[in-house]
């Protein structure tokens, strides 16, 4: 099975001078916005983002066609800008997510508003995403900047479309495509997109880079939505948090296009239930486990990291080309 630390092996040495980079950006004089932020970056998680902003502007960069020594750092203050920008909104995105979901945990930890009450974890989230954009155009990095702050909007708006439809109960795959896209799948792309642009690469390989973390998005959010109807999976969520939220999932939705119209009324009208009967949410829980929505959901999947690793196919081998194609490995296997 891959692990995490053989992915990032090739830019071992660059993650830990990205950490040392992090901790002297993310700062306040204050007392508790410093306690905020000192947890805030202690629960930070897999670090995908920066470490695919990292190994895409090693692929791309023609400095580091050469063989790679272990030990060495490959990456410039440009790509660390990038990576910690993209890191920052993602961090940022979640602080608000869990204000909207009323979540009390993140990660198997207490969430920021959990321990500080939403009004100040409104404001860390604002201060962290407003400190990463201050650092890029101080650092006069103007077409990172341009580059990456379109996936705000893009992220509200998935935000807001995903609510919506749980609201009305009627997400379609179309709908949940466009929604994984917005919340998940775009920030992937600009990760990777910006890796090639902080090493100045050609407009084809910007363009390849945000092809493949598009599709290694789109991947990602439907196996974190599989892990959701696993009573196995190590999330840090209980299981089924999606449907007590009203969520419809591609897992629910392979479901809904297989049955007829009384078994589909039935579903939604038990989904409606769920945020307070945990029988409707057994119900459906054993509706996709008997029809087997989280297998036809993985094909799915499957066909999305198929077409990153097409994508990564047209690179010459190197060893950020192999931990990318981990990467792609690591979605598939991954349990939490």
């Amino acid at each position: 099975m891959v692990t995490l630390e053989s992915i990032r092996t090739p830019i071992k040495a660059d993650l830990e001078a990205f950490d040392a980079f992090l901790e002297r950006q993310f700062h306040a004089e204050g007392q508790l916005m410093n306690q905020m932020l000192l947890h805030v970056m202690a629960s930070r998680g897999k670090a995908i983002r920066p470490m695919l902003v990292m190994l895409c502007s090693a692929l791309c960069s023609a400095a580091n066609a050469r063989q790679w020594v272990e030990g060495e750092r490959n990456c410039t203050k440009r790509t660390y800008l990038a990576a910690m920008i993209v890191e920052m909104l993602h961090t940022a995105s979640l602080i608000h997510d869990d204000i909207i979901d009323e979540a009390d945990q993140r990660r198997g930890k207490p969430s920021v508003n959990a321990l500080w009450q939403s009004r100040n974890a409104v404001l860390v989230g604002d201060f962290i995403l407003a400190k990463a954009m201050k650092a890029g155009m101080e650092s006069a990095q103007y077409d990172l900047v341009s580059h990456i702050i379109g996936a705000v909007t893009t992220l509200c708006e998935g935000e807001v479309l995903q609510s919506q439809h749980a609201r009305e109960g009627d997400t379609t795959r179309q709908d949940y495509l466009d929604i994984i896209y917005k919340k998940t799948a775009s920030l992937l792309s600009i990760s990777a997109s910006a890796g090639a642009v902080s090493v100045m690469a050609s407009r084809k390989d910007v363009e390849q880079m945000r092809r493949f973390g598009e599709a290694l998005g789109m991947a990602f959010q439907i196996q974190d939505d599989i892990l959701d109807f696993s009573r196995s999976a190590q999330t840090g969520k209980p299981a089924n948090n999606d449907l007590r939220e009203g969520k419809i999932t591609l897992p629910l939705i392979e479901v809904l296009e297989q049955c007829d119209e009384a078994e589909r009324k039935e579903i939604l009208r038990r989904l409606k239930m769920c945020a307070t009967d945990e029988a409707s949410v057994d119900f459906i829980q054993g509706v996709v486990e008997a029809t087997g929505g989280a297998a036809m959901a993985a094909r799915t999947m499957q066909r999305y990291i198929d077409r990153a690793v097409a994508i990564l196919s047209t690179y010459g081998e190197s060893p950020y080309r192999s931990a990318l194609v981990n990467m792609c490995a690591y979605i598939v296997e991954r349990n939490k």
